[in-house]
């Protein structure tokens, strides 16, 4: 009676055993998917291991995404906000404020989205630069800092209605996450999200191995012509961003200002580090910290970033010579590709 219980058990599991070996391998076997197209004023890259083209899909998400955290919209929730307009606060400026709020606390104002007017005098945001002294600074510093701001009864409560939210700074790496999202919700366990450099990496790559993403060399580049790579980086299932004044920058009076703006100082930050690499659990938060660390500087930012190992750090700064020089974080060199 036993072994024909046994036999009955065996014709039960193997059917199932190998049921399930044909689904891995058909899951295996999907093909690999790639879509590009712009965004937020620069490039999207997706790949994916799915059957069908989610492009119509990813597209409708970043115009969603677009109609609450793009201040180039001004009906978008965001600018709404800003023109101290009745608006519904949608999840997606929610989630962003709420952690902006928490890293802004957590690295002493230096990610701030309240410094909006001071990159618009600067040239670097939504609106048409200004002539700037230290006048106008000092005047613009009394709209500046998180502290002045926040939501209570579904609405954002200013200390001065002058003020304005920009989240530049962290939207990219939120809209990065946003679509991940949105493929692990269909199943999706192998992709790579990249919008402007903020990426989210899961799984493996189409050679089954970890997404090998390259980290550009910090040199005067405003046209983003140069594809020399000071490094490769393997990852998987994490988020990945990187901050520098290399790309965005102009010169005036033989001058150079960066689009990096100090919140405590009001002007464009002048110091050796060059480039913030940042990998976290998530893509909004390196972005805001590998902003905030371009704000720091290197020893602040090698500080912060040992003292907490949740996130790993790349920085490449410049020494007194003007030479380039790195520095890791103890375990991101576990990342970084070796050929």
């Amino acid at each position: 009676m036993e072994n024909k219980k046994s036999r009955l058990h065996l014709l039960w599991i193997i059917p199932f055993i190998l049921g399930t070996i044909y689904i891995i391998r058909r899951e295996q076997q999907k093909p690999y998917n790639s879509i590009e197209g712009l965004v937020f004023g620069t490039v999207y890259h997706v790949t994916y291991q799915y059957d069908d083209d989610l492009k119509p899909e990813i597209d409708k998400a970043f115009k969603h995404f677009d109609g609450s955290l793009s201040t180039f919209n001004d009906t978008s929730v965001i600018s709404r906000v800003n023109q101290n307009k009745e608006v519904v606060l949608d999840s997606l400026f929610l989630n962003v404020f709420n952690r902006s709020m928490q890293i802004s606390k957590e690295t002493n104002g230096a990610f701030d989205i309240t410094v909006a007017p001071l990159v618009n005098a600067w040239g670097f945001g939504f609106k048409k630069r200004k002539q700037v002294d230290s006048l106008t600074i000092d005047s613009l510093m009394q709209l500046t800092g998180y502290e002045k701001i926040a939501i209570k009864d579904g609405k954002v409560i200013k200390q001065d209605p002058r003020m304005m939210l920009d989240c530049s700074a962290v939207a990219k790496g939120y809209a990065s996450d946003y679509i991940a999202n949105l493929l692990k919700s269909k199943g999706i366990k192998n992709y790579m999200v990249e919008i402007g450099g903020e990426i989210v990496a899961k799984g493996f790559n189409p050679k089954k191995e970890a997404w090998r993403i390259g980290v550009n060399k910090p040199v005067d580049d405003s046209l983003s012509q140069n594809q020399e790579l000071e490094a490769i980086l393997q990852l998987t299932d994490v988020g990945m961003a990187t901050s520098g004044n290399y790309r965005n920058f102009y010169y005036k009076n033989g001058k150079k200002y960066a689009h990096t703006i100090d919140p405590h100082s009001g002007y464009p930050v002048q110091h050796s580090l060059l480039s913030s690499t940042v990998v976290a659990k998530d893509c909004m938060t390196a972005d805001a910290l590998a902003t905030a660390f371009m704000v720091m500087g290197i020893e602040k930012a090698e500080a912060f970033a040992d003292a907490h190992p949740e996130i790993e750090a790349y920085f490449i700064y410049s020494d007194e010579k003007g030479n380039l020089k790195n520095y890791f974080t103890k375990n991101m060199k576990k990342y970084v590709a070796q050929e």
